[in-house]
């Protein structure tokens, strides 16, 4: 399984990324959606506003990203009405984990693929992030991270270089769209556009809601 996971990551066409700032979490994914060499979507949203307050990122299998967007907001809404409180960030990361883990533990003749990076406000106010594998690991991630995607490279590359400790908002948004547009430059299963979140102790926000548009022109 480990091995099919690995191979799994040179076929999971996407840019996601999640980059912690002083006031909050920027969220980030371009929105190609590929089925083997071709484009089969120019306007999938990897990058979501699953309840009030949490945004998650996926990068894998279409229909699994779905369904675990959709498993993880009514399991919450069921644990918030049981226990009369909201989960906090880390509970919904750990739960996410968890189906994950099953998605691929399961007897299955298609394991359920899915990297994703989770960012949410918690009632203090505090911001977290975190990123979980296909496998189920779990990290919190205290300044970057692309997860899976093919994009991940050419992202990772760039913030590395790029990245600072107490960036602002502002600056990470703008870190984010040269990262995101960086891979769709190089990496073939990114692009169409990109959406940009920010989550902040006042919300959460889509910032950035752009197109890619080829263009033909005579060559002069």
């Amino acid at each position: 399984m480990d091995s099919e996971i690995k191979n799994s990551i040179l076929k999971t066409g996407t840019t996601i990324l999640g980059i912690v700032c002083k006031e909050g979490v920027v969220m980030a994914a371009d929105r190609q959606a590929t089925m083997g060499h071709s484009v089969a979507k120019k306007d999938f949203k990897k990058v979501t506003q699953i309840n009030d307050y949490l945004v998650m990122s996926v990068a894998g299998g279409a229909s699994d990203a779905q369904r675990f967007k959709r498993l993880l907001a009514a399991e919450l809404k069921l644990k918030e009405l049981r226990a009369k409180s909201r989960p906090t960030v880390k509970q919904s990361a750990n739960l996410l984990s968890s189906i994950s883990y099953s998605g691929i533990r399961q007897p299955s003749m298609l394991p359920a693929i899915v990297g994703s990076l989770l960012a949410g406000v918690n009632d203090d106010g505090s911001v977290e992030l975190y990123t979980i594998g296909p496998d189920g690991t779990i990290d919190d991630v205290t300044d970057y991270d692309a997860n899976i995607g093919s994009g991940m490279p050419y992202v990772l590359g760039l913030l590395e270089r790029q990245y600072k400790k107490d960036l602002s908002i502002k600056e990470c948004i703008e870190l984010a769209k040269e990262a995101l547009k960086s891979s769709t430059q190089r990496d073939i299963a990114s692009g169409y556009g990109i959406d940009v979140f920010t989550i902040t102790k006042e919300g959460i926000k889509k910032v950035v809601e752009q197109e890619i548009k080829p263009e033909y022109k005579d060559k002069e």
